[in-house]
């Protein structure tokens, strides 16, 4: 199960990103830093009062050679992404001194550092709430042309395949166009990680019309946005999950599907279905459940669970690596 997860360190290892960790004063934020920097996966910076994460360190015997400490009150660039800041909001009504106070927060500092390309991304959650990642995300870093809406997928790891599961963190009751973009982003994403083609299934408690419902609607609708956008991608829907990775099922429910029950993309039409669906697949199946992991945004600036732990925090720099870089 592991070795997709030493795949992508040893790609983020090649691609050296600098990754900033925002929730610096977190015990475990400090202590994944170190190994990120032993193991050469990334540059590392912590973003917090310098003096508060030098004695955290020192109280849980952590050293900080060669992990960079970024101050958002001393910074010199904390003028300037004041002004950036004040420049993109000011249309929502937000003061100078509103955004500059702003800028003192480590995680808007941090996914700043991220839009000026003075990091490669982000990743924050271990203190933040998701809403704030999210939020920062969003209004500092923004969203590429033609993507509507900021998702999650997890990577689900089994000892013989590898499935990306969407969205199961973020939008409880996606419409069909923002179905349509979590399909693309997550179908990107997977190749990026994987180096699989995807092949994506628009899950459905009905197969091509076996059953009549605005929720199927709502999938149908959703699956002909993305052909639209995404011509050369391989998806269908709506299916029911047998018929998304069982291929004898797929050839009496669906026969002439282009994902012929190989989907190895499986996108749930709500929040409901989805957290249910990893969590299920987690804890009954067996497999590792690596997430959530945001998407949707230009550059990658990732949310982490509170319950966290270090390694979680380490193998998530190495995926927002190679995100960023693929």
């Amino acid at each position: 199960m592991a070795k997709i997860i030493d795949e992508i360190k040893a790609k983020a290892k090649q691609f050296k990103k600098h990754i900033v960790l925002p929730d610096a004063m977190d015990e475990r934020a400090i202590q994944a830093a170190r190994i990120v920097i032993d193991e050469q996966i990334a540059q590392i910076s912590l973003i917090g009062n310098e003096e508060a994460i030098r004695v955290k360190a020192q109280q849980i015997g952590v050293g900080l050679e060669k992990i960079h400490i970024i101050d958002p009150d001393k910074a010199e660039k904390l003028s300037d992404f004041s002004h950036i800041f004040f420049n993109l909001r000011k249309s929502k009504g937000i003061q100078f001194e509103q955004a500059q106070q702003t800028m003192k927060h480590p995680l808007f500092f941090g996914a700043m550092m991220v839009r000026e390309g003075m990091a490669d991304g982000s990743i924050a959650g271990s203190l933040s709430t998701t809403g704030d990642v999210i939020r920062a995300g969003i209004q500092i870093v923004g969203m590429p042309e033609g993507i509507t809406v900021v998702s999650s997928f997890f990577l689900m790891v089994f000892p013989h395949t590898i499935y990306s599961f969407a969205d199961c963190g973020v939008v409880p009751d996606p419409t069909a166009e923002q179905l349509a973009d979590i399909a693309i982003s997550t179908a990107e994403n997977h190749r990026k990680l994987t180096g699989e083609e995807p092949r994506v299934a628009m899950l459905s408690f009905s197969t091509k019309g076996s059953a009549s419902h605005p929720s199927v609607e709502k999938v149908q609708k959703a699956t002909s946005i993305a052909k639209q956008k995404k011509p050369d991608l391989i998806i269908d829907g709506e299916l029911q999950l047998d018929a998304a990775i069982v291929p004898s099922v797929c050839a009496k429910k669906a026969p002439g599907s282009p994902v012929a029950g190989t989907a190895n993309v499986l996108v749930f039409p709500d929040l409901n279905a989805g957290n249910i669906g990893y969590k299920l697949t987690q804890r009954l199946a067996g497999a590792e459940a690596y997430g959530p992991i945001i998407q949707g945004l230009k550059k990658p600036c990732y949310d982490l669970s509170r319950g966290c732990s270090v390694n979680d925090i380490v193998t998530m720099v190495a995926i927002n690596s190679v995100v960023g870089a693929v």
